[in-house]
């Protein structure tokens, strides 16, 4: 294609090439969503860093700009999981000029203005949401705000403490309306990570899911088989984006932010009957959905509230009193995608915040939340409805940032009250992860037990995979809470981790012995007969023993 007008854009695509690459155990996948057939092997590891490279070597004087997911979230100093260490910015590893970080549709417009007026990109400092090294502290540019300089990369390679109170201000600083200017020294030059831009207006959001575009893979893939991540989302409709959750384990926030930019009811309809006229639709959109699926619309009663805040989630540890969590705007929406005569049926496949549903959990809620789920249950489940609990121990919640497994429990009753009314069979697929940080081989015991119980056998289950800038990464490479600086239990070896794991698919039989003998060693006789269905006598002194010692393990996580 030869030289550019302005500069090379890269980007490794809608994953991290590492997360995409290998499983949590570090095994390399055989198959690949993102590539024509599904096979695997058509992107390098470290993708960012390998493209950039590249073309810096072919075009020496040709600026080069990163973005996406992979360069997002690795922008500060980060632990890499697959090799087990820190690494610097990756401005540093991929020798790009400039780095675009979260969704880059506002910062790049004015980046691409700027420099058909002449600008080069090395002098474009101040837009928002860009990142870029400077060589000296006196090449630093003045900013009107506080800037925030964190400890060094060097630093951070001997002190891990250190690195882990890094992260309590790169993760404020993301999800701030007001938020200050990063700076890190990082082998001799200074990384500096302006604030982020403020939410799209409706306006702003409507104007980029507007464009024309094709909703096709580009034409040179049409040989080399269907694209399985593409198929899942061909007919599928964004709605917002954004997710004020805060998982400890999740990186929405990191990149898209915490609040949430919904498109207009026109632009969502709009597009609606563009996927009609596709010519292989069939009837039948797969989403109506976000990051989270029923957050569309939710924002801040009173926006200087929203303003001031600094807290990571709107909804841990509990419901913000300034959050509006109506969910007549979903109802409503829903109803008038039904009534287009061309679609048969719209599902909504993204994950639903149950606990938002919960009278118990959402105690601000307007009296919407009934109506919707049965909406969503009569006319939008496909086949089966996955949330994520993914756990029941409250110490492994605490820490994840998710509310108590008694609100799904609560869910589960008004999920099944819906379907019996409207004489529905549709299954409840609940997500869980083993091995979080804070979560100990017991509590795996208790989660066997507790899903048990309320008739499951788990399915959609993971061991947690450390990914740059999370919370849960934070502390297992470090040991400590970044907010806190507090020490927090990791499963972190192999046999640890396999041990927890097991704990999900108690009824297979090459478990059994195994999940027995462990119950045995912990003193949890108890939950033999609950998880195992073997019921072992065991005299009154051999109980008040088992109890006394669970008591104690767990007042002393407690404390």
């Amino acid at each position: 294609m030869g030289k550019p007008k302005l500069f090379f854009g890269v980007t490794s695509g809608c994953m991290d090439s590492m997360v995409n690459h290998y499983t949590a155990a570090r095994r390399k996948r055989s198959t690949d969503a993102y590539t024509p057939g599904g096979s695997a092997g058509h992107r390098p590891d470290y993708a960012v860093n390998v493209y950039s490279n590249i073309l810096k070597e072919l075009y020496p004087d040709v600026p080069v700009l990163i973005g996406g997911i992979e360069a997002s979230l690795r922008r500060v100093t980060h632990y890499d999981y697959w090799s087990n260490k820190l690494f610097p910015t990756i401005l540093e590893s991929s020798n790009a000029d400039m780095l675009v970080y979260g969704m880059g549709e506002m910062p790049l417009r004015q980046i691409i203005r700027r420099m058909l007026e002449g600008e080069k990109l090395s002098d474009i400092q101040d837009v928002l949401q860009t990142a870029y090294l400077v060589g000296k502290e006196e090449d630093i540019p003045n900013y009107e705000r506080e800037s925030i300089y964190l400890a060094s990369h060097e630093t951070c390679l001997r002190n891990k403490k250190l690195f882990a109170a890094n992260f309590k201000h790169i993760e404020k600083e993301s999800n701030k309306v007001q938020a200050d200017r990063l700076i890190q020294k990082v082998q001799g030059r200074y990384l500096i990570v302006n604030p982020p831009y403020p939410p799209m207006t409706e306006n702003e959001i409507d104007t980029s899911f507007d464009l024309p575009y094709t909703r096709m893979p580009h034409p040179k893939y049409a040989k080399r088989g269907s694209i399985p991540a593409y198929e899942m989302i061909r007919f599928s409709v964004n709605m917002h984006r954004g997710c004020f959750g805060g998982c400890s384990f999740c990186t929405i926030s990191a990149h898209q932010g915490k609040f949430i930019a919904s498109r207009s009811e026109e632009s969502i309809l709009k597009e609606v009957e563009n996927i009609t006229k596709m010519p292989d639709f069939k009837g039948y959109i797969s989403d109506l959905g976000g990051p989270s699926g029923n957050m569309y619309k939710m924002k801040g009663k009173v926006q200087s509230i929203c303003d001031r805040c600094v807290a990571p989630s709107c909804i841990h540890p509990v419901v913000c009193s300034n959050l509006d969590t109506s969910h007549k705007p979903m109802t409503e929406l829903y109803k008038k995608v039904d009534a287009n005569p061309k679609v048969k049926k719209a599902f909504v496949s993204s994950g639903l915040r149950y606990d938002l549903l919960t009278e118990s959990y959402n105690k601000n809620h307007d009296g919407s939340l009934d109506e919707y789920l049965e909406q969503v249950v009569c006319n939008h489940v496909s086949g089966r409805l996955k949330v994520a609990p993914e756990h029941s121990s409250e110490n492994t919640l605490r820490v994840m940032r998710k509310p108590s497994f008694k609100h799904f429990r609560e869910f589960k009753k008004k999920y099944d009250f819906f379907n019996r009314k409207h004489g529905l069979k549709q299954p409840l697929i609940p997500y869980f992860i083993s091995s979080h940080p804070g979560c100990e081989e017991e509590d795996m015991a208790n989660l066997a037990a507790d899903t048990k119980e309320l008739g499951f056998r788990l399915e959609q289950v993971q061991d947690f995979t450390p990914t740059p800038m999370t919370v849960a990464t934070i502390i297992y490479y470090t040991g400590l809470h970044p907010y806190t600086l507090r020490e927090v239990y990791t499963a972190k070896n192999p046999k640890e981790k396999k041990a927890q794991h097991q704990f999900f698919f108690w009824y297979k039989g090459e478990n059994r012995k195994q999940i027995r003998a462990k119950l045995e060693k912990m003193g949890r006789e108890d939950l033999i007969d609950k998880i195992l269905g073997e019921h072992r006598k065991q005299n009154k002194k051999e109980y008040i023993k088992s109890k006394k010692r669970y008591k104690t393990r767990l007042n002393k996580r407690r404390k």
